[in-house]
């Protein structure tokens, strides 16, 4: 027992020989805080939960007798029961000391698994990334032939030219293309570009942002591009004017995860989790793996230092600036658990350990700097309306009390993920006004939570036909309004969601381009390649200028309560179609989540196209399951049947992957696929129609095994 606590003995000595022995904060009074932030905060957690049922038991009964389809009547209803606020203007936030990566510069943002250090590592390092790469290795550039092995000149010369075509667009001279130079020359006297015809500036001369011996760096739009020059290197033999390299500053801001995309379950992951969050804050985080052979190490990068225009030494930061998620209200842990056996509230160990870890980085002790202004940002997923965002402020300036860190350190990244938060977003932003750096639409939680919210009220739309629906464009285009009527222009980030088809760069290209469009400061990536090509978005748009414009706009919140109903029949194929793809998702998460462990997979669909697939998009495909079931669309022997032929495909799918639990030879003790089915058959009374309890309790019979 410590300070009235049953402590992980794995986490107990994490926390006591790795992350304290570099803070001023003995073991005794770490655990001493912990055991009385849980007295304090556990109890008001669990009545804001039993809120969460007693409205929404009122929201099933009002449908369930026949309430009116009516958006008047519906909106009435829900004021009625206090689901609904009044629709006040919204309050100007009042947040300070954010770093210029939040408040200024619009670019993408990573989110990585914080159990992989190696993917943490990369994300890290994501800040800057080779254009010539993403170019070189994806479907960005359509390939018309196979490559040879080693370097492609005949790709190359294809890569050359496209990014010629980029530097025209973005970086243009004043006479002449980038495709004509043979030399660029870059000193404190300032930029030429020679030709065979003569020589030439930047058509606009404050793009040129510094230079090294080697590099000449051209800014736009708050964002750098390196152009990395060395005739030697192979593609710069290549190049006309011996540019090795376009680099791009890419990944500005990384959110490291410890709750969608992990699958931790004891102290053991718990502190998997909080070890890597530790060696970012530290600097000395380092991973090791095997490629082509040879052992390779990666560590964090360090700054780039450049000269600057008027001659002065310029230091570019070399590593996205980091933010955190911790895990929503509804999770408990039982890495910790009170004297009488319960486990804590694990959102409640997520805010002192990653705050603490921070330290390091506040205190100036680690390798590189993290936050030059001396914050701490942390997610906070899966909040329920403005008191839960309230609640969670509480919980922060706690913490700083019990650390010794100045009021307001900890500021609140928003996930505008549930319906309740996003009818009243202005409220939630309100409540959080000295802290928000970030509201952000997490569209497939937030499409989950809609079916689950009108469960009662009949069967739901399709998966495929929930982005055309009129709440998710409402929802989309409010909450660009509120951050900018809130104040969030040049102070916060506005976020967008995840591009879910990692492999598909080209339609990324094609279509993510719309939410810098749409006044997002920053839009999530699935990868540090997708990073780079999604940065070409940020180049192309003034954010600041698009939310300038957008200013003053306001999107009807009523329509946010147009529920996402069938309004015609489905034939028996669309059905089935919708059944087998729904189920075939669930099960290709799941067996990776509870077999190996893994809170984050591609998984291909039934037409071999991988799909990111995590917590939320599988709270989607078993709500609407469940959904379909309760009102009759199908059976619970079709579903089984269905989950039973789809569980063949799955172990097909995955019979490469090492240490893979096959469940088609026994269905009945495969734990991922009775894991799966209780997600759809629960699903009904599912708080919220949240997945972590099932994934919870079968991962944890799994690792027992």
């Amino acid at each position: 027992m410590t300070a009235g606590l049953q402590v992980d003995p794995a986490l107990k000595e994490f926390v006591e020989g790795e992350l304290l022995p570099g803070l001023d904060l003995a073991p005794e009074d770490f655990w001493a805080a912990l055991a009385d932030l849980q007295v304090r905060f556990a109890p008001r957690i669990s009545e804001l939960l039993a809120r969460r049922d007693e409205l929404q038991a009122q929201i099933d009964a009002w449908h369930a007798a026949g309430g009116p389809g009516d958006p008047a009547a519906y909106a009435a209803f829900l004021t009625e029961i206090g689901y609904l606020l009044p629709a006040d203007g919204p309050a100007p936030i009042s947040v300070g000391a954010v770093d210029p990566e939040i408040a200024e510069i619009p670019g993408p943002q990573l989110v990585v698994p914080a159990t992989v250090p190696r993917y943490a590592l990369n994300a890290a390092n994501a800040r800057w990334g080779s254009l010539y790469d993403a170019f070189y290795g994806t479907d960005a550039l359509p390939q018309d032939h196979e490559l040879a092995k080693g370097y492609d000149e005949k790709r190359g010369a294809q890569v050359i030219e496209a990014a010629d075509e980029l530097l025209d667009e973005l970086f243009p001279l004043a006479r002449g293309s980038h495709a004509e130079v043979t030399r660029y020359v870059a000193s404190a006297d300032g930029f030429v570009a020679f030709t065979g015809t003569g020589e030439s500036g930047l058509a606009d001369a404050a793009q040129f942002a510094g230079f090294t011996e080697r590099s000449v760096l051209l800014r736009r739009n708050g964002l750098h591009v390196e152009l990395t020059i060395d005739p030697e290197h192979r593609v710069g033999r290549q190049h006309h004017a011996g540019v090795a390299d376009v680099v791009l500053e890419s990944a500005v801001t990384t959110i490291v995860d410890l709750e969608d995309s992990v699958a931790t379950v004891d102290g053991e992951d718990k502190v998997s989790a909080y070890r890597t969050w530790l060696g970012l804050m530290t600097g000395e985080l380092s991973a090791s793996f095997d490629k082509g052979g040879e052992t390779l190490t990666r560590t964090v990068n360090g700054d780039r230092e450049y000269t600057g225009p008027d001659g002065a030494p310029l230091t570019l930061p070399g590593r996205s600036v980091l933010l955190v998620r911790n895990v929503g209200h509804h999770m408990t842990t039982d890495a910790v658990r009170t004297a009488e056996g319960a486990e804590i509230a694990e959102g409640v160990l997520d805010a002192l350990v990653t705050a603490a870890a921070a330290q390091y980085d506040l205190a100036g002790k680690g390798r590189y700097s993290n936050s030059r202004t001396g914050s701490v940002y942390i997610v906070k997923p899966k909040q329920h309306g403005p008191d839960e965002v309230a609640l969670t402020v509480e919980l922060f300036a706690a913490v700083e009390e019990k650390l010794g860190l100045p009021a307001k350190t900890l500021k609140i990244g928003i996930m505008d993920e549930e319906k309740r938060t996003s009818v009243n977003l202005a409220n939630a932003v309100a409540a959080a006004g000295e802290r928000v750096i970030f509201v952000n639409t997490g569209f497939l939680d937030r499409t989950g939570d809609e079916i689950h919210t009108c469960f009662a009220a009949g069967p739901v739309i399709p998966k495929g036909d929930m982005k055309s629906s009129t709440w998710l464009t409402t929802y989309e285009d409010r909450n660009v309004d509120v951050a900018l009527a809130s104040g969030f222009a040049h102070t916060a980030q506005i976020g967008k969601g995840m591009w879910a088809k990692p492999a598909a760069m080209a339609d990324m290209l094609a279509q993510k381009g719309s939410q810098p469009e749409q006044g997002a400061n920053c839009a999530w990536v699935p990868s540090p390649t997708a990073a780079t090509l999604h940065a070409l978005h940020y180049l192309r748009t003034d954010v600041h200028a698009v939310q300038d414009r957008l200013a003053g706009r306001e999107t009807d919140r009523a329509k946010l309560l147009a529920l996402p109903l069938l309004d015609r029949e489905l034939s028996a194929e669309e059905r089935t179609h919708e059944l087998e793809t729904s189920a075939q998702s669930i099960l290709g998460y799941v067996v990776r989540w509870v077999g190996l462990g893994i809170g984050c997979s591609t998984v291909p669909d039934l037409e071999g196209v991988g799909l990111m697939e995590d917590r939320a998009t599988l709270r989607i495909s078993s709500q609407l399951i469940a959904n379909w079931l309760h009102h009759g669309l199908v059976d619970e022997q079709t579903v089984r049947d269905t989950f039973a032929r789809m569980a063949v495909l799955v172990d097909e799918q995955n019979a490469g992957e090492p240490g893979y639990p096959p469940m088609a030879k026994d269905l009945e003790g495969s734990e991922s696929f009775q894991a799966a089915l209780e997600l759809v058959f629960t699903g009904r009374t599912e708080p919220n129609g949240y997945t972590e309890r099932v994934l919870t309790s079968w991962r944890r019979k799994a690792k027992q095994k």
